[in-house]
């Protein structure tokens, strides 16, 4: 890809994170989620924390091959091979967008099958017992986009930037920038992450327990659950939107 291209393309990529912090600086509060506060129980929060925690923990330990098994981790390490050449040989910007088009396909059907789950789960109100199908959903989804883009993800500093990215992407004002600004410089020199995998596994449960609270509430609660379940969809359209971005810019800046 040449100068100009390269230009294009990153242009394209700071102005969609742009418009994405701008969207999520703010924390937005529903009139319904503050009608819902009063019937919450105090001991949810820190209870989807340590549930979030432990699925986390469980899928790293033990999960991240179940997860290769439910897609071809070969065929999409070729696909890779195939288009980079493709992008240094015919040096366009076509030939380059076909990354991203292969992993929003990728998340488009991880997101359908979110959808079922979630719904599936909220319908009997099963809120908690979810969260594992839910985190390993959106894991690979995270895993394809990395592999699509050329990068791996099976080692702890890479898990740590994963962890980081979901992190960033729930939560607002400067600490969104903070952790914004903090990937961005990781990703034009790679170093050791300062904190630890497990310490990064806390803050990114606890931002995923403090904005899915209400919703797995709600999606404990038989039939109603349904809303609760869709909640899901949003998130994982959410996190791996962002985290879609973050593998563009590696991918920008490794090939200039």
């Amino acid at each position: 890809m040449n100068g100009k291209q390269s230009e294009k393309e990153w242009k394209r990529l700071m102005k969609l994170e742009e418009k994405f912090i701008n969207h999520n600086i703010r924390k937005k509060e529903k009139e319904w989620q503050n009608k819902l506060e009063k019937f919450v129980p105090e001991k949810l929060s820190d209870t989807l924390k340590t549930a979030f925690y432990k699925a986390f923990e469980l899928i790293f330990e033990k999960g991240t091959g179940v997860i290769e098994k439910t897609y071809n981790k070969e065929k999409r390490e070729q696909d890779y091979k195939i288009n980079e050449y493709a992008a240094e040989m015919k040096n366009s910007r076509k030939t380059v967008k076909v990354f991203g088009k292969q992993a929003k396909s990728s998340q488009s059907l991880n997101t359908v099958i979110s959808a079922v789950e979630g719904i599936g789960m909220g319908a009997v109100g099963a809120g908690l017992p979810d969260i594992p199908i839910f985190l390993g959903i959106l894991l690979k989804s995270i895993y394809e986009t990395a592999v699509i883009y050329g990068f791996t993800y099976d080692t702890e500093q890479e898990q740590i930037f994963i962890l980081k990215m979901i992190e960033t992407a729930l939560i607002h004002e400067n600490d969104l920038l903070e952790n914004n600004e903090k990937l961005n410089k990781w990703i034009e020199a790679p170093c050791s992450f300062e904190i630890s995998k497990t310490e990064q596994i806390k803050r990114t449960s606890a931002a995923l327990a403090e904005e899915m609270l209400y919703l797995k509430f709600v999606q404990g609660i038989p039939i109603v659950g349904i809303a609760g379940g869709l909640s899901d969809v949003v998130y994982q359209k959410k996190i791996t939107d962002y985290v879609q971005m973050k593998y563009k810019r590696r991918f920008l800046i490794r090939k200039k």
